[in-house]
């Protein structure tokens, strides 16, 4: 693991950092914010997932998510949203697919297998290495994330509710199976069978076995993508169907942005800790 750099924030440590991945077979990157309770003992660790386009310093850098982490006690985690540098044929031809656009899955077409493994990574590669090598709880893990990350989130979450003690998303491309950013990235990294697409659709996935505990959902009514790639309303007749405890919450105004992000951080970051915190 190399280090970037390291500053201090509200008390704690934010930190860039990069490693060789086995999952992806290329360098990532991903930060850490490490609050100041973690001097005393393991934290729980909560890792968010950026959308398309988005690096490992979006989030720390847009959210404003470090004052609330370090007064409850909670380390953040963000990593890149693809593998970079490989120069495969088309993968940087759009911004909605191949770098930026992993989609948190693990590809199983050609070229992308070899390397889009996003999902092993998210699960097994990267929570290894930062409970390996900063003071992060192994038993209690959060994950959310934002539009293709909060997508990633509700998925990997119902797949490996083992792994993941608490989940929430902003925003997440809910039934991508549905939806063109979906149809696109499923297409290419799945193949065209779009029987293996339903293990990577969070309403898919819901229906069948729904979360162990309550999913928290924000969502902008004023969000561009609204309509045309979210489908919110999927996720929660999904919800409905199967039993599953979700609040998704709708607010008049709010758009797609960080802005929106910002303004419903801490019930996010409160949520996770009313879970990861529980004694």
């Amino acid at each position: 693991m190399q280090t970037r750099s390291v500053s201090l924030c509200h008390g704690g440590q934010l930190g860039y950092y990069r490693h060789a991945s086995s999952s992806t077979g290329t360098e990532m990157g991903f930060a850490v914010f490490v609050p100041p309770q973690a001097a005393q003992a393991p934290v729980p660790a909560l890792y968010f997932l950026a959308g398309l386009t988005c690096t490992e310093e979006t989030f720390v850098i847009k959210a404003g998510a470090q004052r609330l982490a370090a007064e409850l006690g909670l380390m953040l985690v963000a990593c890149d949203t693809s593998p970079r540098g490989l120069n495969l044929p088309g993968d940087a031809e759009s911004w909605d697919f191949g770098v930026g656009a992993g989609f948190y899955l693990d590809a199983t077409q050609a070229p992308w297998a070899a390397h889009y493994r996003m999902s092993q990574y998210i699960n097994v590669e990267l929570p290894a290495l930062i409970e390996s090598q900063f003071p992060a709880r192994g038993d209690r893990r959060g994950l959310f994330g934002h539009s293709m990350g909060g997508h990633g989130a509700l998925v990997n979450a119902l797949r490996h509710p083992q792994r993941w003690q608490s989940v929430s998303a902003f925003a997440p491309i809910a039934n991508p199976v549905a939806v063109p950013w979906g149809e696109k990235a499923f297409s290419r990294y799945l193949g065209e069978d779009r029987s293996a697409w339903v293990q990577w659709d969070a309403c898919e996935l819901m229906r069948q076995q729904p979360y162990p505990g309550p999913i928290l959902v924000d969502q902008g009514l004023a969000d561009q993508f609204l309509a045309s790639q979210l489908h919110p309303d999927a996720l929660q007749a999904a919800a409905d169907a199967s039993g599953q405890a979700l609040t998704l919450r709708q607010h008049a105004g709010y758009d797609h942005s960080y802005w929106f992000i910002q303004s419903f951080i801490d019930d996010h970051l409160r949520h996770h800790a009313s879970i990861l915190l529980a004694r």
